[in-house]
């Protein structure tokens, strides 16, 4: 699931872009997204190729790890607010090196994030 484009959003709902250099947790976090009315832009293994498939996808929703090879996902967010272009996107930081998420908790705060992006 590396570098998937999908900019089709025939669901109408909001389009997020996934990074995680774990792909079980790309997986998983695609999953919830999906369950959560969302479609999948991209999803990347890097924060550099997040930051880039953010540029070119423009999403509704990032959804990226805090620790990830190229940059960190603070280092995403720091640049998505510092890019004019790109600084309305929503970004939603996951970590799980403290403690698991659970993927029921996962979906139910994209709808709430999508529901945000409905409403503007």
């Amino acid at each position: 699931m590396d570098p998937v484009k999908d900019a089709s959003n025939t669901g109408g709902g909001p389009v997020v872009v996934i990074a995680d250099d774990d792909a079980d947790i790309r997986l998983l976090v695609g999953v919830a997204a999906k369950r959560a009315g969302a479609t999948i832009g991209a999803s990347v293994a890097d924060g550099a190729a997040a930051l880039q498939a953010i540029r070119d996808i423009r999403p509704d929703l990032a959804i990226l790890d805090v620790s990830m090879p190229r940059m960190t996902g603070l280092q995403v967010c720091h640049s998505v607010g510092a890019e004019a272009s790109i600084a309305g996107t929503r970004v939603m930081l996951l970590s799980a090196a403290v403690q698991p998420f659970s993927p029921r908790s996962l979906t139910e705060q994209i709808r709430v994030l999508a529901a945000g992006v409905r409403s503007r």
